[in-house]
């Protein structure tokens, strides 16, 4: 009797330790599982240390967000990786701050995304004004994928907004009607997107949020309008983000970062889903 007692205890112990070798190995093949998609960002880093702000706290965000995802994460500040051979690993492309001025650079961009691939741009991405370093001589890019133009104005100094979600679509799943926004330098366009109809305005400001701005210029205070925010260009998998200038102390001179972009749950929860949206979309 006490022999096979101690053969079934033997016997339990082997299916124990089985069992514990096998929910390890589980745990272990998931967490190596190929990742959904890639996602690749260029950036500059360079101008404006609000934008720098941004970039430095984007690079920290996204590879989080991803991990908790399953998708991958990739960022450089060279720019020449901008070719059909680098690109053809990635899903989605993200400009953080700026865009591409070299002509191989904007030839292999219009190529990817005529393809199928996807694209979020943020804030200053899109600006583009002529007589300063980021002239508009891409037409392709502003006026026919971005559908923005030029660059109008912004508010000043940044502040929170009130965003309206003006149209249901996957990147604003979830999101509640209105909702506050961290704060940021926010874009005035020449173009008026809402007269193309190859544009879809995803979030706009809401007019509760007037008068937006603190100047100390009037003219960076805005009292009414209509804004656009983010948008998508049904044409293409992409998405144009206008949030990515933190608020820094330039009146102290000390530079510090005062507000944080991705701080704010709603807001992430839009550009989560505008990944997840182009990520998971087949070309």
């Amino acid at each position: 009797m006490l022999f096979s007692n101690q053969k079934t205890n033997s016997i339990l112990s082997i299916l124990l330790f089985a069992l514990l070798l096998l929910t390890s190995f589980l745990g272990f093949s998931q967490s190596r599982q190929k990742p959904k998609f890639k996602v690749i960002a260029f950036y500059t880093a360079q101008n404006d240390q609000a934008h720098i702000s941004y970039v430095h706290e984007a690079n920290k965000w996204f590879p989080k967000i991803a991990a908790e995802n399953h998708f991958e994460y990739d960022s450089t500040s060279n720019w020449d990786n901008l070719n059909a051979k680098y690109l053809a690993q990635y899903q989605v492309v993200l400009f953080l701050d700026t865009r591409p001025e070299k002509k191989e650079q904007r030839e292999a961009f219009q190529k990817y995304m005529e393809n199928g691939g996807g694209f979020i741009g943020f804030h200053f991405s899109a600006f583009a004004l002529d007589n300063s370093s980021y002239p508009q001589d891409w037409n392709w890019y502003h006026q026919t994928f971005l559908g923005s133009g030029e660059y109008g104005s912004n508010t000043w100094k940044p502040t929170s907004a009130i965003l309206r979600v003006e149209n249901q679509h996957p990147v604003t799943k979830n999101l509640p009607k209105t909702f506050t926004s961290a704060p940021n330098e926010w874009y005035r366009w020449s173009n008026d997107l809402t007269k193309n109809p190859d544009i879809e305005i995803l979030v706009a400001i809401d007019e509760s949020s007037f008068p937006l701005g603190t100047g100390p210029k009037a003219h960076e205070i805005w009292h009414s309008g209509y804004y656009p925010v983010v948008w998508t260009n049904k044409k293409y998998k992409m998405v144009y983000v206008n949030m990515g200038h933190n608020d820094i102390d330039y009146e102290h001179g000390t530079n510090k970062t005062l507000s944080n972009t991705f701080e704010n749950k709603t807001q992430n929860q839009l550009i989560l889903n505008a990944l997840l949206w182009l990520g998971n979309s087949k070309k």
